[in-house]
């Protein structure tokens, strides 16, 4: 079933996985002690979601669960990355821990321990609680040192059952899309705040770093970035210049601090915005981790444009590529690409892809299956593309499917339909599509070979 991967190149203990996150499933935002976060608040600013949507609800994972677990145990996989909600655990940022918050975090990791399937648990997936917000935000060093403080809250909880840890899930993401561009929370649009809150994320990943391997020495600790491979959108000198700006705000800004090689020097001259650095921030952010996480879904191929926002590059789009739903070009070597040079540009020793899906117009055929054979095409040629970069000597350890459930696609609201699982969201009801049994039936080749 699976000829077009070499499954044959991937390691015998080869991860597989699915991947979701707090906000986009659970809901329940007003309950079991949660305190609103920036998401809560961004979706009450008009015309901010599409059709108005909200994460009150979203796939009522809070109270369905249970289901969930299962769901993945039919898949066959054998680890789950989801994310903790920092407001419902500590629901002002600080101070008081909320056990009720905490206990249904445990509960749902013995449950996925009894089920064979290792839980990969995510700090920070965007949802910051809005009281530390209300207080400066990530453009604050404040928040930094805050999120080592849940951080250490959640490890002595969880630590002992809890084997992988991510940091923080696309700091690009946080900075530039929440504070420079202002299609995600907190909104803003100001240079300034966005590189000062890229430097405070870090420096919190690296804190959060410290604070997890002091309570659970055992950790295996991550971070997460969402990368492209940059190219330039012709040959012209102003062209190849763009893709590198592109680069460098995109890839090596996020790179190189956690490498031990400082925020790049170029890069601090497109922003023109001075660090909040202060000494040995550079020796906390750089804390030696066990893994990469990546995040891919799409290349970037770029123009110069002197009168645009930052870094004055503006993605182009090829004519003749596919595209998903979301209008992101469709380019599997990309995947490769991009593992190779975590490979060789920064030595990475261990690589989990923690994202990578499609968002397609999925169909509920009258007998109520869902079939997408768009999807189980770019699974699948992005699954080679793993296979590929291990041939190439990347260490690539596991895959992560993005995601498990259709759910809230944050500003796309829930038009946008990710999962290897169709969620009818007025019944809550759950189907796998055809993606998810393709999904199901590689994993069965690979672990019975």
């Amino acid at each position: 079933m699976s000829h077009s991967i070499d499954l044959a190149a991937l390691p015998a203990d080869f991860v597989w996985g699915v991947a979701t996150s707090a906000y986009q499933i659970e809901g329940a935002v007003a309950e079991g002690g949660r305190a609103p976060s920036i998401w809560d608040t961004f979706c009450r600013v008009p015309g901010k979601i599409d059709n108005g949507d909200t994460g009150d609800v979203a796939c009522d994972h809070y109270h369905r669960w249970p289901e969930d677990v299962a769901l993945m145990k039919e898949l066959g996989v054998t680890s789950y990355r989801f994310s903790v909600a920092w407001p419902r655990v500590v629901p002002d940022g600080r101070g008081p821990v909320n056990r009720e918050g905490l206990d249904f975090y445990s509960r749902l990791v013995d449950a996925l321990l009894e089920a064979g399937i290792a839980p990969n648990l995510t700090l920070y997936h965007w949802d910051l609680p809005q009281a530390l917000q209300d207080r400066g935000g990530w453009p604050a060093r404040e928040t930094a040192e805050r999120f080592a403080d849940y951080a250490a809250v959640v490890a002595g909880a969880l630590g002992d059952r809890v084997g992988r840890w991510v940091t923080i899930n696309e700091p690009l993401c946080c900075a530039w899309i929440g504070h420079l561009e202002g299609r995600m929370a907190p909104g803003l649009t100001d240079i300034g705040a966005a590189v000062r809150a890229s430097y405070h994320l870090l420096l919190g990943h690296g804190l959060a770093v410290q604070a997890v391997r002091a309570a659970a020495p055992d950790a295996e600790i991550g971070i997460v970035n969402n990368l492209s491979p940059v190219e330039p959108a012709s040959g012209s000198l102003a062209d190849v210049a763009a893709a590198r700006r592109m680069d460098g705000h995109t890839n090596r800004w996020w790179l190189d601090p956690v490498h031990g090689r400082g925020f790049p020097e170029d890069m601090r001259e497109v922003y023109g915005v001075d660090l909040p650095e202060r000494p040995g921030d550079l020796d906390v952010i750089a804390q030696p981790l066990d893994w990469l996480g990546l995040n891919y879904y799409f290349p970037a191929v770029v123009a110069d444009d002197p009168e645009g926002p930052h870094p004055f590059a503006r993605q182009i789009r090829r004519p003749g590529v596919p595209r998903t739903a979301m209008d992101w070009e469709v380019d599997a070597d990309g995947l490769e690409t991009l593992l190779v040079r975590l490979t060789k540009e920064y030595g990475a020793a261990k690589i989990y892809v923690t994202e990578n899906g499609s968002a397609y117009q999925d169909t509920v055929a009258p007998d109520g299956s869902v079939d997408d054979p768009e999807r189980v095409t770019y699974l699948t040629h992005h699954l080679a593309a793993c296979a590929r970069a291990v041939r190439r000597g990347a260490p690539v350890a596991g895959y992560y499917a993005w995601s498990l459930l259709d759910n809230f696609e944050w500003s796309y609201g829930y038009d946008k339909r990710f999962g290897l699982v169709h969620v009818d969201y007025a019944t809550q009801r759950r189907t796998v599509k055809t993606s998810g049994l393709r999904y199901a039936a590689v994993i069965r080749e690979h672990r019975g070979a």
